[in-house]
């Protein structure tokens, strides 16, 4: 075990390149605790709000070390309704996953509204998400398990859903190591669930360690809000020295500084995303959470993620290719 600036798609990919040749991606704005944008499942109050409550920007720690191989991932959750227009939400985050050219895709759960049924699986996230199926990770969601047992979900995605015979597992990217859970399923602290995520951090020799699944442990969200349920799986994680966790179920983007399990920003704390942004639809904000440092709620997009050797750059691009939050961080 080991222990914003806003520019067009063309910018994002060049800065991409430049990161390839310089020892900085960085930029000025720190993480820390934030004031920001304020209802349920309608758009309501909306904005963009960094830490500091200036216009976004980037944030960053010691640059780590980058290769020209470094895998890419995208990942968002809250992702296709029943629509087949240019205007669909889920169209236009497809259209940005392709031009990305990720190495995997991190699907976050509630990936086809309202149910997660197979029929809606092939009519709707097919045409959109599907394009990249072959390169998708995925975890299940809450309106995924609305259809019994999550059958349709489970068909659709075949092995790729439980490649270990079970709805969570891992898998290795580079010098990453990544592990997909299921916050639907059994999660307690006597669970098999758990149980597993301790062996196989155990296991793990990779450097670097990042977790998904659908429900936020974290969220400034008005919707649904942070979810104490899931604290095992940050126990389980923070005790690996654990580096980055996603979620979605929120509809909206918000990062957070380190965090321990109990919600203290620290040093050696795990840095959370929540990616609800898949084009679903938004949610708003309630009061920011501590540790909040960036949030969004007027955006569709994806969460781009280089994963190097010793560290990882992150960037939330929108559905016109613009980065709107970044920055780089070492793992422990």
């Amino acid at each position: 075990m080991r222990r914003r600036s806003r520019s067009g798609l063309s910018s994002v990919l060049a800065a991409v390149a430049a990161c390839a040749l310089t020892a900085a991606c960085g930029g000025t704005a720190a993480d820390g605790p934030s004031q920001g944008p304020s209802d349920g499942p309608s758009s309501g109050a909306s904005g963009r709000v960094t830490a500091n409550g200036t216009p976004p920007g980037r944030a960053t720690s010691e640059p780590a070390p980058r290769g020209a191989a470094d895998p890419v991932v995208v990942a968002a959750g809250d992702i296709s309704a029943r629509c087949k227009t240019d205007g669909c939400g889920a169209r236009a985050t497809s259209d940005l996953v392709l031009r990305l050219h990720p190495t995997a895709v991190l699907a976050l759960g509630d990936l086809q509204y309202p149910a997660g049924a197979l029929s809606d699986f092939r009519s709707y996230y097919d045409a959109t998400w599907g394009r990249f199926k072959d390169r998708t990770k995925p975890a299940p969601g809450n309106h995924e398990y609305i259809t019994p047992g999550a059958e349709g979900y489970f068909r659709y995605f075949g092995a790729a859903a439980r490649p270990e015979g079970k709805s969570y597992y891992s898998f290795d990217l580079g010098e990453w190591h990544l592990v997909s859970l299921d916050s639907m399923a059994g999660h307690g602290p006597g669970s098999a669930q758990v149980a597993w995520l301790t062996a196989d951090l155990a296991a793990n020799r990779r450097p670097c360690v990042l977790a998904f699944w659908h429900h936020p442990r974290f969220s400034s969200g008005k919707a649904h809000g942070g979810d104490p349920s899931v604290a095992p799986f940050w126990k389980a994680l923070y005790k690996a020295r654990a580096d980055v966790v996603l979620a979605g179920h929120e509809h909206n983007y918000e990062r957070f500084a380190p965090l321990r399990p109990d919600g203290e920003p620290a040093g050696d704390g795990i840095r959370a995303f929540v990616v609800g942004s898949g084009g679903a639809s938004h949610y708003a904000f309630g009061p920011p959470v501590p540790g909040s440092a960036f949030r969004d709620n007027t955006d569709f997009g994806v969460l781009r993620l280089v994963l190097h050797r010793g560290g990882y750059d992150w960037r939330f691009v929108d559905t016109k290719g613009e980065a709107l939050d970044s920055g780089t961080a070492r793992c422990h």
